[in-house]
């Protein structure tokens, strides 16, 4: 296949350029979570019920008109009885703070940077496409545990500027808008079967990283273009 018409780079993170612990980093979250919930004076009951019927509403609910992040307040504020308003204001300083002892589920890796490194000197455009669920907070934070920088991105997805979540379509489609491209000159990289090679129906081409996979759904990966980081890096160097 000819890659000549890629100019541009999307990568999935966690487990893709951020080897992760995918089980141990969400049971660390939640218990992080809660007792920083807790050390504000929240009920943390609540606030956990809160924080999944947030996630609900962001994952199941996207009507096209509000963002992640307003659709995750409405209904974190309807199922704890907490103001989202001044809960978000309170509980800003744990992303910076306690969130990253959650890097422990992570694994820095040498070859996501030197790819990132390569193809930013050989001057493709580079997307953070991560499942906006998070605030940018967290994201630059986990970008910064990948060993990278925030400024190695022209656009990365996060719960604030994003309608619609992974592996909903409109997701890519509103981000192929954002950053002025056409699906044929993007090549989307990630871990997940589901999530991120969806973007294929829209004409994108892809390439499924195997050393953290997900497949959900059990679906076959034969006649995907795939492997290891390793094996990317190779490809990289081969056809970009």
């Amino acid at each position: 296949m000819n890659f000549s018409a890629i100019t541009t780079i999307l990568f999935d993170l966690d487990g893709t350029l951020l080897p992760l612990d995918h089980d141990a980093f969400i049971h660390g979250y939640f218990d992080l979570f809660g007792k920083h919930c807790a050390s504000l004076g929240y009920e943390v009951e609540a606030a956990i019920e809160g924080m999944f019927a947030g996630m609900k509403a962001m994952i199941f609910e996207g009507e096209g008109t509000s963002t992640n992040k307003e659709r995750f307040d409405r209904a974190f504020s309807a199922a704890s009885g907490i103001d989202s308003e001044s809960f978000n204001a309170r509980f800003a300083s744990f992303y910076r703070g306690e969130f990253n002892q959650l890097e422990r589920a992570a694994t820095r890796s040498e070859r996501a940077i030197e790819v990132v490194e390569y193809l930013d000197d050989k001057g493709y455009e580079l997307v953070l496409a991560t499942a906006p669920l998070f605030p940018w907070q967290a994201t630059h934070e986990r970008i910064r545990w990948a060993g990278l920088e925030p400024a190695h991105f022209k656009t990365i997805t996060t719960y604030e500027r994003c309608r619609y979540t992974k592996p909903h379509l409109s997701y890519y489609k509103d981000l192929l808008e954002e950053i002025g491209r056409e699906a044929e000159e993007c090549l989307m990289v990630g871990n997940d079967v589901d999530e991120d090679m969806v973007a294929l129906q829209l004409g994108m081409s892809t390439y499924l990283v195997t050393d953290c996979l997900i497949n959900g759904r059990g679906a076959s990966i034969e006649g995907l273009r795939s492997g290891s980081f390793h094996d990317f890096q190779r490809f990289c160097k081969e056809h970009l």
